[in-house]
């Protein structure tokens, strides 16, 4: 072993007593794109009028790759697509549900009423 390695073994770190300076790197973590792809399963699995609900999963999928290419602006655009077919989707299907609930009710009196008045 050289002198100076041996002595540098021996005595550790060099001690300083002057003030420690140090430096700083900020990293810039990716943007963060949210892809609505959970979403757009839900409605396409439940609320589907029109077939929005898989549209809007192609296109939460055309984001989720536009985001991993890192194409933050592209990623962006096809999210808010997404975003809004998948509004429109569960609106439509949730009137779908409260229309067909009261097709349901409305035919169900009718038949009590024409029944009532077969009896009669």
């Amino acid at each position: 072993m050289i002198n100076e390695e041996h002595e540098v073994a021996m005595l550790g770190a060099p001690q300083t007593s002057g003030a420690v300076t140090s430096t700083v790197v900020n990293i810039h973590s990716e943007t963060v794109v949210p892809d609505h792809v959970v979403w757009s399963l839900f409605n396409t699995l439940f609320f589907n009028p029109c077939c929005l609900g898989f549209v809007a999963f192609a296109y939460s999928v055309k984001s989720r790759d536009r985001k991993m290419v890192g194409d933050v602006i592209g990623a962006k655009s096809y999210a808010s697509t997404a975003k809004c077919l998948n509004i429109c989707a569960l609106v439509l299907g949730i009137i779908v549900i409260i229309g067909s609930i009261f097709l349901v009710i409305s035919s169900l009196h009718i038949a009590k009423t024409m029944l009532q008045n077969v009896k009669h």
